[in-house]
């Protein structure tokens, strides 16, 4: 076993940080890499001060006692957020195409790792924009684990310098400037706010808490975080939620070739159902 770092407030054993990997595990299907050990102290230990441990070892035995509150905190803490608006932009053009030319009215959408909220609103700019309307028949389910970017999310508040890299006509169109106290942010128009609905979902239940079918699944840069097995249970309870030509949107370094009983790949990391007819029309982008 390692010597404790003499340079940490708190003793932090490999046995320690086995633990945390087994109830991350366990709780949200988090596969924690070895490498991730200085990244989960230095967001626990910010716990073990807050709630007046001085061990690990007693922090972990509190967080087993079935304490709810404590384990939405202990999720939330190491659960990584990153996001941006239209990022992996070659994924809105496709799912405009599909919005476009999908027949039946309205249309709907689970974005399933919501974070901050920039995924899903971006959702929202799409189909906007794909029927030239603020109020497109479209409705969004955003979803995430962790409820503090949950209610970040729902604000829809942001700085300034996180749409900098949007057009002009985008950011007149789609959000108002902040003013007084608030200069410096921007808010998504309420329009916007609209065509979404925020709920916390962990994608390991058993039973994910939604209605079918989605005409479009975005759980991109999620899957990174389980092992195989975990990716395929999910993505199994993936398959009834989407409809028959619906389609999947993974990450960039995402790969599901191990699920291909369920999942057969488009090109440019979006899926369809591995069962689809043939003759079932494609909003594939070529």
């Amino acid at each position: 076993m390692a010597a404790p770092d003499r340079s940490r407030e708190f003793d932090f054993t490999t046995a320690d940080f086995d633990r945390v990997r087994g109830l991350i595990y366990e709780r949200a299907g988090i596969s924690l890499a070895p490498i991730k050990q200085d990244m989960v102290y230095s967001r626990l230990a910010r716990r073990l001060r807050a709630l007046g441990y001085t061990t690990f070892e007693q922090y972990l035995s509190h967080l087993e006692t079935n304490d709810e509150a404590e384990w939405e905190t202990f999720v939330n803490s190491l659960t990584t957020n990153l996001t941006s608006f239209f990022r992996e932009a070659h994924h809105f053009e496709i799912l405009a195409k599909q919005l476009r030319e999908t027949s039946h009215r309205p249309l709907r959408i689970w974005c399933s790792a919501a974070s901050t909220g920039e995924e899903p609103y971006t959702l929202a700019i799409t189909a906007c924009e794909a029927f030239g309307t603020l109020t497109p028949p479209v409705s969004i389910v955003a979803s995430d684990i962790d409820t503090n970017v949950l209610a970040t999310a729902g604000k829809g508040v942001y700085p300034i310098e996180r749409v900098s890299k949007m057009s002009a006509d985008r950011l007149q169109r789609f959000f108002l400037r902040g003013t007084g106290a608030q200069a410096g942010y921007v808010r998504v128009r309420p329009e916007l706010q609209k065509l979404l609905t925020f709920t916390q979902i962990n994608l390991l239940d058993t039973k994910l808490p939604l209605q079918g079918p989605f005409d479009a699944l975005f759980c991109r840069n999620v899957m990174i975080y389980f092992d195989k097995p975990t990716q395929h249970a999910i993505l199994k309870k993936f398959v009834p939620l989407l409809r028959e030509d619906g389609l999947l949107f993974a990450g960039h370094s995402e790969s599901f070739l191990h699920a291909a009983d369920l999942f057969r790949s488009l090109g440019r990391t979006v899926y369809e159902r591995s069962d689809r007819s043939p003759h079932a029309k494609s909003a594939r982008k070529d």
